[in-house]
């Protein structure tokens, strides 16, 4: 048996999304040789939200190390709030003890919070472990290059600077590559021409059917957030302006047919839940302001602060429809694909002519899937869609049964494994 490494800062019952993937895999691992031990944030440092149906499916013969951090109630007097610059001490005093006890096979970092990747090329040179990154967002991005301030994250020159340097410190030695978009891997090979030749896999996110039992057995736990009497469509998700272009065909058509018929389209309204990523209260709303642009303000409702993963699930199962909305960069690709393929709801999605994740519901055969950038069509299509469900005539889908098994955790993780070993191979044959 192989033994994995898995650094991941967050993890449960801490609610992220970026711990997701190993979460849905932990079951898994050992049924492809490998065996996985993580090492995490104690979830008192993390200031984040907890949700401990999330512990519910992790195998309990699973070895979990829980590293301190610096409080962020100190280091944010100095700027410093990531997670991965107030455990980085913690986690390399750690895992050097770790290595120096135990033989591990590789090392597979599977976070967004990235700068905790430094350590990489630090233990492979102390211990010659090899080290394999999950690409789950870009680390250094050009894309807010040309985007007015207001757009851009706070900090973003710094951080922009910061991260550049330390992607690069650290890619150039990767061992191994996992992401959930083929265009993440073709930047970086690009970019650094010493790791054009190794590993590298797309890997998108999984579906976890038990996710779903744990949520229904737990309905009464949650608060209901959808408005009864309506056809409620909704979004759970983060928001922002880079959504916008795939959101104003929707406000456009929904505006259009409460001009032409208000009484049939003011039964729609559609939501917008966790579209921050700020504390709880302080979200700054983007949906809402380009809501009120197309006068259909009463027909949104944006809710910024985030909700748990089982909470989400649910109230996926209350909803008439779903909507997923994509982001302008050509390179996003949804990880909420997974969950609303779960609800088996009607769902509308909306997305960049590039995005991989037409492929992937396609794939699904989604009906409902356009591109904004097809501006003939799509006011038809999605007027088309808004009378089917208030007309109740609109069908539930029935994803092929070969789909949803080339997209659950098992077969994700098996993926994974397939791509340690190659590193393994490589490493050998070296």
């Amino acid at each position: 048996m192989k033994r994995l490494l898995i650094i991941s800062p967050y993890f449960p019952p801490v609610n992220t999304a970026d711990m997701q993937r190993i979460r849905m895999s932990l079951p898994y691992f050992k049924q492809y040789g490998w065996e996985a031990e993580v090492v995490t944030v104690d979830s008192y440092w993390t200031n984040l939200p907890e949700d401990k149906l999330l512990m519910a499916n992790i195998p309990a013969d699973i070895k979990i190390y829980k590293v301190k951090a610096f409080s962020k109630k100190w280091t944010s007097k100095l700027g410093v709030g990531s997670l991965a610059f107030r455990s980085f001490w913690f986690y390399r005093k750690r895992v050097n003890k770790l290595l120096q006890e135990k033989k591990f096979d590789v090392i597979y970092f599977s976070t967004t919070q990235f700068p905790i990747c430094v350590l990489g090329p630090y233990w492979k040179k102390l211990f010659g472990v090899p080290f394999i990154i999950d690409m789950q967002d870009p680390w250094h991005s050009e894309y807010y290059q040309d985007k007015p301030k207001h757009q851009q994250p706070p900090k973003y020159i710094f951080s922009y600077r910061l991260n550049k340097y330390l992607e690069s410190k650290t890619m150039k030695q990767v061992d191994g590559l996992i992401s959930v978009s083929e265009n993440y891997i073709t930047d970086l090979k690009n970019r650094y021409p010493e790791i054009k030749d190794i590993p590298a896999a797309t890997v998108t996110f999984g579906s976890f059917k038990p996710d779903m039992n744990i949520a229904i057995k737990n309905k009464d736990s949650f608060t209901n957030l959808l408005e009864p009497g309506f056809k409620n469509v909704v979004y759970i998700g983060r928001g922002g302006f880079d959504m916008h272009s795939a959101i104003t065909p929707v406000f456009k058509a929904l505006k259009k047919g409460i001009t032409e018929q208000p009484e049939l389209y003011r039964q729609l309204k559609f939501y917008f839940i966790g579209t921050s990523y700020a504390p709880k209260g302080e979200g700054a709303l983007t949906i809402l302001p380009l809501a009120k642009q197309f006068g259909v303000s009463d027909n949104v409702v944006e809710i910024t602060d985030r909700i748990s993963y089982f909470h989400t699930l649910n109230t996926l199962q209350h909803a008439d429809a779903l909507f997923m909305p994509g982001s302008d960069d050509p390179k996003y690709t949804a990880s909420k694909i997974y969950p609303y393929i779960l609800a088996k709801k009607p769902l509308l999605a909306i997305f960049n002519s590039k995005s991989p994740a037409l492929t992937v519901l396609k794939e699904y055969g989604v009906e409902c899937i356009y591109s904004y950038d097809d501006t003939a069509e799509i006011d038809k299509y999605i007027s088309k869609f808004f009378k089917e469900l208030i007309s109740n005539s609109i069908t539930k889908p029935d994803y092929p049964a070969e789909c949803i098994e080339k997209y659950s955790a098992q077969n994700i993780t098996k993926r994974q494994c397939d791509l340690f070993n190659l590193v393994l191979e490589l490493k050998n044959i070296l």
